[in-house]
This record gives structure tokens, sequence and C-alpha cells, in this order.
């Protein structure tokens, strides 16, 4: 017999609810940089920047539908504020690899 943490539960895949996976591992990310950067001790001059952009993912996320091109501009607004900061370093790449699987917007083409 199997035991899991929530007495009971068994833990359902977002694709087997019918949730797009793409949308679970953006809040995913998000949740996990939220934490780092709460965690992160030293002052940071863009924090409020960060936490802000970070609450945009959020509702974007609870929309179920995000757009490329918001999730871009909201993930470049976040490495802005953030990104110098090698201890988040692992946490932003993770937020950048979410939002690359939403694809690139219409009109948009990667020079390399």
């Amino acid at each position: 017999m199997q035991r899991s943490d929530a007495v009971g539960q068994r833990v359902i895949p977002a694709a087997d609810r019918g949730e797009d996976p793409r949308v679970a591992g953006l809040s995913a990310a998000v949740a996990r940089l939220r934490a780092e950067l709460d965690a992160y001790p030293a002052q940071l001059h863009d924090r409020h920047a960060a936490e802000d952009e970070l609450t945009a993912l959020d509702g974007q996320v609870a929309s179920g539908a995000p757009t490329a091109e918001e999730l871009r501009h909201s993930l470049l607004l976040t490495v802005a504020a953030v990104g110098s900061v090698s201890a988040l370093a692992d946490a932003l790449s993770g937020l950048r690899n979410a939002i690359e699987l939403f694809g690139e917007p219409s009109g948009f083409r990667r020079v390399n």
C-alpha cells in the first residue's frame, strides 16, 4: 500500500485534469522565483518591481491563457529587476524556460 502526504489523496497530473501543462509549469516557476526572492536577504533596489511583475505573471497564469508577448514583457522587466543577482539565476532561468514553452509571438523571428 502506498502512502501519500495528503492522506487518501493522489496527485493528478495537470494534463489528466485537462489543464495546459505549460500553465502549471509557469505557475511553479513563478512560485519558485517568488520564494527565492523572498528568501534573498540582501536589499535589492528593484525588488518591488520584480515582485510586481511576478504578481502580473500570476494574474496571467490565473487567466489560463497567457500570451507569449505579455509573458516575454513580464520576463524582460523581471530580468531587468533581478538579473544581476547570481543567487536568483537558477530560478530566473526556470522562469525563462517556462515562458519559452509558450512560443514566439507572431511576427517575431529569432536572429540566431
